[in-house]
């Protein structure tokens, strides 16, 4: 009887700590908006060092552009500091971001040809991300760190994962890879294919092509596989921590989810995406008070920081970042689009990302600070001024049906 209660306590708790190794870190989703605070978060955790020592990064829909983009720009493994950042990883990421990806992907559903194609924006945006970031095969991943790419299985309900290695999720099974290689940008669409944007991605697996799984085997399993479907990660882990809490020791959180405004009742179908986007938010919500409470416990060593934040949440007088009032009213409402981002917009969001990832580093991981620590250098320090701000991006929350060109 102990042995199974020790068995089943498994499954909702991470490993001892004894057994638990390496850092892991996940990327969130959010569209361009959380690849670019992430890419800040990053700028400074390469900086301190840390981007060298992951052992595993886990991403979900808009933090996964920015893994596969890390993945394929950085000669992995890092030893210390990339010391060409920017060159090799920054310009290029926010020039991808300057690019409107959405837009023509959404038309190819239009067009007469592709009337009767199952998801020909899901296709068009695979094309987009293999033009646009990268063209390497999955199995083209670097060893060190682990990147794990996160996407909903919508047939099983769970997370679905892209690694070098395989692909799958625990209830459906595995692929090995290769020999079924899929293109790194295909694994990047399935896992930002946000609905109802995007439809999901089909996966044209047959039951004998995912081995292992824990979902009964019988037809039923089969009509599952064959109809498999891929939608974006965060419809079922916003924060990408399912890959990584129960066996690192310690776990950095980059979260770009925004949160949900407060509105008043309009009509029917406001109430019908009003549920969807509260039961979303409740999502979001549960697993960031589920990691925070295990960090404040000491049951998980780590640090989390979100877009809604600012530095001064870290540390009592703490300053160089954007105010509280400026994230929450004005950063965390730019639009989780593919859609062209601005100068202002890009910056602002990789300032701010820089700006918490060192503060919570500093604030909870303190051993994982060099010394002496590297001095601030903030990407875009002429986006400092916070009513400059406010001018340039009081536009930023609107999504435009052709997009911004």
């Amino acid at each position: 009887m102990h042995d199974r209660e020790t068995r089943e306590h498994a499954n909702y708790l991470p490993q001892p700590s004894a057994q638990r190794l390496g850092i892991g870190l996940c990327l969130s989703g959010g569209g361009y908006r959380a690849a670019l605070f992430h890419l800040g978060a990053l700028r400074r955790l390469n900086e301190f060092g840390v981007l060298g020592q992951l052992r595993t990064i886990s991403s979900v829909s808009g933090g996964s552009i920015m893994a596969a983009h890390l993945a394929a720009r950085v000669k992995w493994p890092l030893q210390g500091a990339l010391a060409d950042w920017e060159d090799a990883v920054g310009g290029p990421l926010r020039k991808l971001t300057a690019t409107n990806i959405r837009t023509g992907a959404l038309l190819q559903k239009f067009l007469p040809w592709n009337w009767f194609r199952e998801s020909p924006a899901v296709a068009a945006l695979t094309k987009s991300y293999e033009r646009e970031l990268t063209a390497l095969p999955l199995s083209a991943l670097p060893d060190q760190p682990k990147f794990v790419l996160c996407a909903t299985d919508m047939s099983f309900g769970v997370n679905w994962v892209f690694e070098k290695n395989r692909m799958g999720s625990y209830l459906a099974g595995y692929a090995s890879v290769p020999p079924h290689d899929w293109p790194l940008a295909r694994a990047v669409a399935a896992s930002s294919c946000f609905p109802p944007v995007f439809n999901p991605m089909p996966t044209g697996f047959l039951s004998r092509s995912l081995r292992g799984g824990r979902a009964a085997r019988g037809d039923t399993r089969s009509e599952a596989i064959k109809g498999l479907r891929l939608t974006d990660g965060g419809v079922y882990d916003c924060l990408g921590l399912e890959p990584v809490w129960k066996d690192h020791a310690v776990v950095l959180v980059s979260d770009a989810g925004g949160g949900l405004d407060y509105e008043g009742d309009r009509n029917l179908l406001w109430r019908l995406e009003r549920y969807i986007a509260i039961m979303g938010g409740q999502a979001q919500a549960v697993r960031k008070r589920w990691v925070i409470s295990d960090f404040i416990a000491g049951i998980l060593e780590g640090a989390y920081w979100g877009v809604r934040s600012a530095t001064t949440s870290y540390e009592s007088g703490a300053t160089g970042g954007y105010s509280k009032d400026l994230a929450v009213e004005v950063i965390a409402k730019i639009r989780t689009d593919l859609d062209a981002f601005s100068e202002a917009e890009a910056s602002v969001l990789e300032n701010h990302g820089y700006l918490l990832a060192d503060a919570a580093i500093k604030r909870h991981l303190p051993h994982l600070v060099p010394t002496p620590p590297p001095a601030l250098a903030v990407p875009h320090p002429e986006w400092m001024h916070e009513e400059k701000v406010r001018r340039a991006l009081r536009e930023s929350g609107k999504m435009k049906l052709l997009g911004r060109w």
